[in-house]
């Protein structure tokens, strides 16, 4: 058979050796079959020039072939404003969240993917069903704690397929991918801990957030294994962004001066910390060494470069949008946490 007579689905499952609908699933990179017959259907399709249109992939599995990643202003969260204190919102200006979302189109794209930023009000506890119902998204990724919890019982109760980028809480179920967060917590304070610091300050993001009750659970451990006490005055909040991380470390430094090391929930606060070091005279690593968490792009350029707790931002992108196709696919995925690893540079090197 040449390649001119290639025109159809049934063209491939008689050159494969399979049925059309086992040559659908392939071209369609469905989990229902194995990797060895999805390659070697895809290749016979590859070498043969041969496409599946996004409109007629649509058409016949009756979805929009598109992922809504969910966004909302800070001005629309519920609650007084000390209460929003006590929250992380996505914000268009947080390194973090953007990069993940750079991932996150890139892993869509792969899949043969759109991408649809959902701009919502919290309050209007329909919006979801708004956009399943008129297909315009196959289901969403989450990435923000106080809306999550805000709404995930009504998207439960309506059955929308989402994947949320975070840990869930105790009596929450729902499909999810998260760091190793006591881990990072251990391996950024036992870091500082083998650099000689003895006082060891805390900058966690907001105390309701499960991700730095964690990171806190870590640093805990970590003193505790090495005989060290924990020490109230040693610890404070921000809310994830570059001024909160300054702030608080102003306030450890008057709670504690003889302070000698931080660790910081966020490369953003990180680097709002270093400066109100800075400012303040102290020197880098010397007086006061600095761990900050993610390792965003920015970290490695740093005034002095970051000490910090990787998180694979590419990767997590690829996990979130592929375990919520499965999802979407199959009803059911399970939740994953990813690695972390610790990377050192000057802020730490003594």
């Amino acid at each position: 058979m040449t390649q001119k007579t290639v025109r159809n689905i049934a063209d491939i499952a008689r050159l494969a050796g399979v049925s059309k609908s086992t040559v659908s699933r392939a071209l369609s990179d469905s989990p229902l079959i194995s990797q060895e017959t999805r390659q070697r259907i895809q290749a016979i399709a590859n070498q043969h020039g041969f496409q599946v249109s996004s409109a007629a992939r649509s058409l016949s599995t009756q979805r929009s072939q598109t992922l809504g990643f969910v966004t909302h202003g800070a001005h629309s969260l519920p609650g007084t404003p000390s209460a929003r204190a006590d929250f992380c919102e996505f914000s268009m200006d947080d390194l973090f969240s953007l990069e993940i979302l750079g991932a996150i189109s890139t892993a869509t794209t792969a899949r043969d993917y759109d991408l649809l930023l959902v701009h919502v009000n919290p309050r209007d506890s329909k919006w979801a069903a708004k956009y399943l119902h008129t297909g315009r998204v196959d289901g969403f990724i989450l990435m923000t704690s106080s809306f999550k919890q805000t709404h995930i019982k009504s998207m439960l109760e309506i059955q929308a397929p989402f994947i949320a980028w975070g840990v869930p809480g105790h009596e929450e179920s729902y499909c999810s991918v998260s760091g190793d967060n006591v881990r990072g917590g251990r391996l950024a304070t036992s870091h500082l801990i083998e650099k000689g610091c003895k006082r060891i300050g805390f900058i966690g993001g907001p105390s309701l957030e499960k991700e730095v009750q964690q990171r806190y659970l870590g640093y805990q451990q970590a003193l505790e294994a090495n005989g060290m006490a924990l020490d109230p005055k040693l610890v404070e909040h921000g809310n994830f962004s570059t001024t909160s991380g300054g702030e608080a470390v102003r306030r450890l430094l008057q709670q504690a001066p003889d302070l000698d090391a931080v660790f910081v929930n966020s490369d953003l606060m990180a680097i709002g910390a270093m400066e109100a070091l800075t400012a303040l005279g102290k020197q880098i690593p010397q007086d006061v060494a600095v761990v900050g968490y993610d390792d965003v792009s920015i970290a490695a350029h740093g005034s002095p470069p970051l000490t910090t707790i990787r998180q694979n931002i590419p990767e997590i992108g690829r996990v979130l949008v592929n375990n919520l196709i499965q999802y979407i696919e199959n009803g059911f995925v399970a939740n994953v946490t990813m690695p972390v690893e610790l990377v050192e540079r000057a802020s730490t090197q003594k």
